[in-house]
């Protein structure tokens, strides 16, 4: 028998469920209504479900995949969806998918507390922008419920962890989820507690547009995400933590319609690597626009495709002599840090994959930058 959640005592036209089945279509339907965009969870993981073959075989942005308008899962939280046809057709053939919620759509920041076991970081990497002398006493502080703890009282407002007004959820880890209610169009995006970037505090990360949480109810191997208390409905996100999150780099920088320069790096590599240089100029510009442009975006740019498309352009041109693999390296991860900060390990893979594939097809210009073919080996 599941774990007895009393989850759905808010909403009496869904009892509480009697079989793992029908509770994960009830989980994913109670959140639909409350206008929280659902995804299927691998079963028994908190990761999304696997893609169709074509989609794990042939990169794309997900805003351009069939399998999204064709009712299928593909791509995570960009499949989900607040029709309840759809989630009953998803959870009914498939029962042993967990639940996740896309937050951006959902309008929702979490604040996720860790409680991992770990050796604390240096001072400066505790609370992010705060300095902590060394006079300060850390003796004790191990996880994510005691930074957030001392934040809190620094600024003299209680703890996101004691918030007994809003939803908070217990994870099968002992850590907790806090959600709250974006209360304005500001676009929070996410960060991870040990990032170089973004930041709120250690082992506390936040999830917001451009992420998912799991949703309440769900089970995995590891556990029940457990509701605590009986509040069911995010608050407002209090105005300090607000700041805080304003504070620590939660916000994407101010959009740009016109196009951005291409980092000064590329530019020095398109100079060195001589022959052509502002037809060189113009392409690399061309290749590198559309990785800046997602720092515009905070979800659904397809960072990932992007990046590694303009990894493999750049693979090309070194492998036909325009540019050495240090240049097009260091423009690339320029772009990438711009785009995503506090990402610089995902950026690096997706680099390196994306230029060894394209050193394998050299890629010559004909006629202008505009007009580009591939070498036939």
């Amino acid at each position: 028998m599941p774990v007895e959640l009393g989850f759905y005592d808010s909403d009496s036209r869904h009892p509480a469920p009697e079989s793992p089945g029908a509770a994960t279509l009830t989980t994913a339907s109670w959140c639909a209504r409350r206008g929280w965009p659902v995804h299927p969870l691998a079963a028994g993981r908190k990761t999304p479900a696997a893609n169709c073959t074509r989609c794990r075989t042939d990169p794309h942005p997900a805003a351009q995949c069939p399998c999204l308008p064709a009712g299928l899962w593909c791509h995570g939280f960009h499949a989900a969806t607040l029709d309840q046809r759809r989630i009953t057709q998803w959870w009914s053939a498939h029962p042993e998918l967990g639940v996740g919620v896309a937050c951006g759509p959902a309008g929702l920041v979490v604040i996720d507390i860790d409680a991992h076991p770990a050796q604390p970081p240096s001072r400066e990497r505790i609370l992010p922008g705060i300095p902590i002398g060394d006079h300060v006493d850390l003796t004790g502080l191990a996880n994510g419920f005691h930074t957030l703890a001392v934040l809190a009282a620094l600024r003299g407002e209680r703890c996101p962890a004691e918030d007994n007004t809003t939803l908070r959820v217990r994870t099968p880890s002992g850590g907790l989820h806090v959600w709250y209610r974006a209360v304005d169009r500001r676009r929070w995006r996410c960060s991870a507690g040990s990032s170089q970037g973004a930041a709120l505090a250690w082992q506390v990360d936040v999830r917001a547009h451009g992420g998912y949480i799991v949703a309440p109810g769900t089970t995995t191997r590891d556990g029940t995400y457990i509701p605590v208390d009986h509040v069911r409905e995010p608050a407002a996100l209090p105005t300090w933590l607000a700041q805080e999150l304003e504070r620590t780099g939660h916000l994407p920088a101010p959009s740009i319609h016109a196009p951005r320069p291409v980092p000064p790096r590329a530019h020095q590599a398109v100079l060195a690597a001589g022959g052509g240089h502002d037809s060189t100029f113009r392409l690399i510009a061309r290749v590198l626009a559309p990785v800046e442009a997602c720092g515009q975006v905070t979800e659904g740019a397809g960072f990932s495709d992007t990046l590694n498309r303009a990894a493999y352009t750049l693979g090309g041109l070194v492998a036909a002599g325009r540019l050495t693999e240090e240049e097009a390296q260091h423009a690339l991860t320029q772009a990438a840090v711009t785009a995503r900060p506090g990402q610089e390990r995902r950026a690096a893979q997706i680099i390196s994959s994306g230029l060894a594939a394209g050193r394998r097809h050299p890629l010559h210009t004909r006629r202008g930058p505009d007009d580009v073919t591939r070498q036939r080996g």
